[in-house]
């Protein structure tokens, strides 16, 4: 199976670094995604929205010879839902990666713009339940590997037109949530649990972790997307 990894916001191809083995090894073609901008400055990236990334990721779908998996860790996975979206009959299954597929016309979230761009804000900007299992080898290891992404993608919204989008089968491994906890939660999010609700095939899996998963239990993570994929 070809299986497209989309990486959040900040981050890029080497995100996936320490999964990418595991998932090889079990017979998968892995591609691992750089999104457009990610990492420019505002005089080549200003123009870059959510769209782009969507036809970005779309492309690699296209590159496929069969149906691909698209997973999608956090806001990417407003770009893998789009993806479903744009090609249904093409995507085998979206994996949700510490998030949730997002109704139409809503963006990931809004962050402070600096020179025209929205550089990471630290590890100390998050909550403690997105980033207690990060240690402090960890950050260190990883501020490295975060860049900036274009001023207008967290908060351009995300455009979902075909329905046959629901007919995706999805997976959301959740970092801290089980499916019980999770059913109850997403009762309180309004058009989320509407857009949830309206897919036939839909499982929900804890992955025991905080919100970088693919940093602090890459073999766990890989574990389960390998579940996933071959269910």
């Amino acid at each position: 199976m070809d299986i497209i990894l989309i990486p959040g916001l900040w981050l890029d191809a080497s995100s996936w670094d320490d999964v990418i083995p595991a998932l090889e090894q079990a017979g998968h073609r892995v591609h691992p995604l750089t999104m457009p901008g990610v990492g420019a400055d505002a005089s080549s990236s200003s123009e870059v929205g959510i769209a782009d990334w969507v036809d970005a990721a779309v492309q690699a779908v296209d590159a496929a010879p069969g149906r691909s998996v698209v997973v999608g860790h956090s806001g990417g996975g407003n770009v893998a839902w789009g993806v479903a979206d744009a090609r249904p009959d093409r995507v085998a299954r979206v994996v949700f990666v510490d998030t949730v597929p997002p109704p139409s016309g809503v963006g990931i979230s809004e962050f402070e713009v600096v020179d025209g761009v929205i550089p990471f804000p630290g590890w100390d900007f998050f909550p403690e339940e997105d980033v207690h299992d990060i240690d402090a080898e960890t950050r260190a290891r990883t501020l490295p590997l975060t860049h900036s992404v274009p001023a207008r993608v967290p908060t351009d919204p995300i455009q979902l037109t075909d329905r046959a989008r629901y007919d995706v089968p999805v997976t959301l491994l959740m970092g801290g949530l089980d499916e019980q906890e999770f059913d109850g939660m997403i009762g309180e999010w309004g058009s989320y649990e509407t857009e949830y609700r309206a897919i036939t095939d839909a499982e929900v899996v804890r992955i025991g972790s905080a919100h970088w998963p693919q940093f602090t239990v890459p073999a766990r993570l890989a574990e389960l997307l390998i579940a996933a994929i071959e269910r």
